[in-house]
């Protein structure tokens, strides 16, 4: 997909990586960016069009595709960890983990899945993590929430394919934003704009997968592995 003169619409887009995504969609030449968020006040990024979100209210995401009805490039971004185990952890917060992680990308991919076809397909990014593959003690929410986003990416992938739409999946390890602020990690984080950078060589090159980081290439390659052999406790990733 060609970046330049396209439309996008960014969720999440007031700090971390959804801010890189805005920034560095409009240097590519967008002709228009939709950056949302929960709080549009907190958004302050010149030459991008800011619209109030919450993509886990039904009603706020129809507005929003009642107002962005010209989208080509949908970019779900926003994302949060409670780090709440899943055995003993608060219930009503692991529910909010996979309404942000799976329903909230859902109910945006079923509102834009018209826009983009009527449009001659387009692209969605799904911004996924290395959790998606390999869990770690403390946080079962995040893990399993991002494990169901893969599993959403590839079969909204399928099901999209007849109308000529890209379905990007972006995985990396712990980076260098709000999410990972105050965790310790026994390495460097990745920079967001590095990331950004991949995601969107990615889409360009038509990619359905953007492996942005050695550790998440490495924790895919280990799927194929005995489970007893990752899923332990040591195994920790973002």
């Amino acid at each position: 997909m060609d970046i330049a003169n396209s439309v996008a619409l960014v969720t999440g887009a007031s700090r971390g990586l959804g801010r890189h995504f805005v920034t560095q969609l409009l240097e590519r030449g967008a002709t228009k960016v939709y950056a949302t968020a929960r709080n549009p006040e907190s958004v302050d990024l010149p030459g991008a069009e800011v619209l109030a979100l919450d993509i886990t209210d039904p009603v706020s995401v129809a507005a929003v595709a009642e107002a962005a009805s010209d989208v080509t490039l949908l970019v779900n971004n926003a994302g949060i960890n409670t780090m709440n185990e899943l055995v003993s952890g608060d219930l009503d917060e692991i529910e909010l983990e996979m309404d942000t992680a799976y329903y909230g990308p859902l109910r945006m991919i079923r509102a834009f899945a018209p826009i983009l076809k009527a449009g001659g397909g387009g692209a969605i990014v799904n911004v996924l993590s290395a959790a998606s593959w390999v869990p770690s003690e403390h946080w079962g929410a995040y893990h399993a929430a991002k494990a169901a986003a893969w599993s959403l990416t590839n079969s909204v992938r399928l099901e999209l394919s007849g109308q000529n739409t890209l379905v990007a999946g972006v995985y990396m390890g712990p980076t260098d934003t709000d999410l990972a602020r105050g965790l310790s990690f026994p390495f460097d984080l990745n920079d967001p704009a590095d990331v950004v950078r991949a995601a969107l060589d990615g889409v360009e090159a038509n990619q359905s997968e953007v492996i942005a980081d050695p550790l998440s290439a490495q924790v895919k390659a280990q799927l194929a592995l005995d489970p007893a052999t990752i899923y332990t406790p040591a195994a920790t990733t973002a």
